[in-house]
């Protein structure tokens, strides 16, 4: 009877042991987590985010050096994420992830959704179609098919345009499927972002595009973050350092290949 006692009392207190080893576990896993930040992007949009499938599946880009490089300096590493574009504001809202970086221009529209950062980057929508489709200038774009991605600055970009000269507006989720519907006839033009654009020349021989005037403020990029998120400033400070220190300078250099 007693040897029976203390062999019950071993096994609570093994199994109190284990509980409490369980929970020392769980909380270190948790404390650990708050050192890892989650960016959201759409690895679609070279040489912003993308994969060079020739090399690995990991997906880099300037967007990403600069997500890393910000996150170093406050202690952070950073998870990349990949997803639609549509889906990124989303992401943030619902706490899918920490940060958006994929080359988002904040909007007033998306401003009532998510907080942004500083500009970090500025560029040009560009319209792009095929070499002999006899489109050289925005009114060759009249009764024309143009394609844009979901959910970016350009898909209200070709609204705009809409209302001055009509065209019909098609949408897809990524620019790699803005490129082929163009390539396959089912699309005239389409809407891009210059740098992202003349990455895709150096492939597509048979593509060329024209740049529209715009504000350079309208189409620049910032970092997206959740409603009050206590990382919008501390990315902001460090964005502001790695301004005036030139290693911004020296990211865009590395991807773009000069400077802007």
């Amino acid at each position: 009877m007693k040897k029976g006692l203390i062999l019950f009392l071993t096994m609570i207190l093994a199994v109190g042991v284990l509980a409490a080893c369980g929970s020392s576990d769980k909380a270190n896993k948790k404390s650990g987590d708050k050192k890892v930040l989650v960016m959201a992007t759409s690895a679609d949009y070279p040489p912003f985010e993308y994969v060079d499938t020739k090399k690995s599946d990991e997906i880099i880009g300037f967007d990403v050096d600069l997500a890393k490089a910000i996150a170093s300096k406050l202690g952070y590493k950073v998870q990349v994420k990949d997803m639609d574009f549509g889906g990124l504001v989303q992401s943030l809202k619902s706490g899918q992830a920490d940060f958006v970086l994929a080359g988002m221009t904040p909007t007033e529209k998306r401003k009532k959704n998510v907080d942004f950062s500083d500009i970090y980057y500025s560029a040009q929508h560009m319209i792009v179609s095929k070499k002999d489709s006899g489109i050289e200038k925005v009114e060759d774009l009249k009764g024309k098919t143009v394609g844009v991605q979901l959910g970016s600055i350009q898909e209200g970009k070709a609204q705009e345009i809409n209302k001055q000269i009509p065209i019909k507006i098609e949408n897809r989720n990524r620019i790699p499927d803005l490129i082929q519907e163009i390539k396959s006839g089912r699309f005239d033009a389409a809407i891009i972002e210059d740098t992202v654009a003349k990455g895709y020349f150096e492939k597509e021989k048979e593509f060329k595009g024209f740049t529209l005037s715009d504000n350079p403020e309208e189409a620049g990029s910032a970092i997206a973050f959740p409603k009050n998120s206590d990382l919008t400033e501390k990315f902001n400070n460090e964005l502001k350092n790695m301004k005036e220190n030139g290693e911004l300078q020296k990211l865009i250099v590395k991807w773009f290949g000069g400077e802007k």
